[in-house]
């Protein structure tokens, strides 16, 4: 290893050591003064060296890790409040807010697509099944299941 190479590899692990704190305390009261004293790095600094590696500022990563939690707690059936708090927002409809930025539904009308989903998988199994699948397999001849459809 260079000399000229020893830096960046030094600068790079300060940015993935606040990454990791990012993923490990997204759901604290965590804002960029915390985030930018992990790595050791002034705010402004901070922030330009982690876009550049992660391609979004820290704190569009921290909602980003916050929103990725939330969708799969709501997968769970938890209400959309305790998602709320769980995944670190302390207002209900500043999460709202942001969960349908960033995917496109509301947090209600996510957990309502989840359950619904659920029940059709426990009703009609082979329809989440490719069809090239149960074709190969042979569940499409003489099947005993009502929602074959080929």
């Amino acid at each position: 290893m260079t000399t000229e190479q020893y830096p960046k590899i030094y600068l790079y692990s300060r940015i993935v050591r606040a990454k990791l704190f990012i993923d490990k305390f997204y759901s604290e009261k965590i804002d960029l003064d915390n985030i930018s004293d992990e790595a050791y790095f002034s705010k402004f600094h901070f922030i330009r060296l982690f876009k550049s590696i992660y391609g979004k500022t820290p704190l569009q990563y921290l909602t980003t890790v916050r929103i990725n939690k939330a969708q799969q707690l709501l997968q769970m059936n938890k209400s959309v409040s305790d998602v709320c708090f769980l995944v670190g927002y302390e207002s209900v409809s500043t999460f709202s807010g942001l969960f349908t930025k960033l995917i496109g539904t509301s947090p209600s009308q996510y957990l309502n697509y989840q359950n619904q989903r659920k029940t059709q998988i426990r009703t009609k199994p082979l329809t989440f099944v490719p069809s090239c699948y149960a074709f190969m397999h042979g569940w499409t001849e003489n099947s005993n299941f009502e929602e074959v459809n080929i």
